[in-house]
């Protein structure tokens, strides 16, 4: 099993009764199962128990990003805040990369534009790495969007996965050091398209709240991430399936 991931949210405000509905904070927190590779460009595949950690809004003076976990804006588009927690990698779990220096568990911020009708949608994300890596990543993608009724809503996309010349170097990078003390070659990976792929997810809204959420995803990895002899060792096909379960929260302060 792999490691499990703990992420906490919390907040502390104090405000005056008049400003109350003036801030608020709009998210959804839940836990998944699933199964994954062990890393980026591994060939084995392992179990995944996780938090998850939906971004919906925040409203507070002249900021307001986002339009709700659930909402669709009026004129289709929004901004979002943008997160992502990427497993670490370890030779102690994964004993072919003996000799690689260890990547601790990954949490990455940043922002997302999307754009969404009835029936479909677009977005595009920027994060940043503050613990794990410090590099530049990015999502592009879009959602062919079916609601069979009103409890039921299943989406499907492409999507394509960016990195910078830091990130991918951390990922899919082997410096002499680690060359001289591992089974592989000495290898320095740039930045850009790293990973091409498509998302299937289903869901099913119990109440308001609370939602059971299912995703298979396949990935390609790309350019310099699929030449990486660490890829090499591994596959550039990447699998991920998983099953989870969320409640949203609005906070008001």
């Amino acid at each position: 099993m792999r490691a499990f991931i703990f992420v906490s949210v919390s907040m502390i405000a104090f405000a005056a009764p008049a400003a109350a509905q003036e801030r608020s904070f709009n998210f959804a927190l839940g836990a998944g199962v699933g199964a994954a590779p062990e890393y980026m460009g591994s060939g084995d595949t392992g179990g995944l128990v996780a938090p998850t950690f939906t971004f919906g809004s925040l409203k507070w003076g002249p900021v307001d990003i986002g339009n709700g976990v659930r909402g669709i804006p009026d004129n289709g588009l929004s901004l979002n805040g943008a997160f992502r927690i990427l497993d670490e990698r370890t030779a102690e779990t994964s004993s072919e990369l003996a000799g690689l220096e260890d990547i601790d568990i990954a949490v990455e911020l940043g922002l997302g534009l999307k754009y969404q009708q009835t029936n479909w949608m677009a977005f595009g994300e920027v994060r940043k790495g503050v613990t794990g890596h410090d590099g530049v990543t990015g999502t592009l993608g879009a959602d062919w969007i079916v609601r069979p009724n009103d409890r039921w809503r299943f989406t499907a996309g492409p999507r394509v996965n960016f990195g910078n010349d830091e990130f991918a170097n951390t990922y899919f990078g082997v410096s002499a050091a680690e060359a001289a003390a591992s089974s592989f070659s000495q290898y320095d990976a740039t930045g850009g398209a790293l990973s091409a792929g498509l998302a299937v997810t289903g869901t099913y809204f119990i109440d308001d709240k609370w939602s059971l959420e299912g995703v298979v995803s396949y990935e390609k990895l790309l350019g310099d991430a699929a030449d990486s002899p660490i890829t090499l060792n591994g596959s550039e096909d990447q699998w991920r399936i998983g099953l989870g379960v969320s409640r949203i929260f609005n906070l008001n302060f």
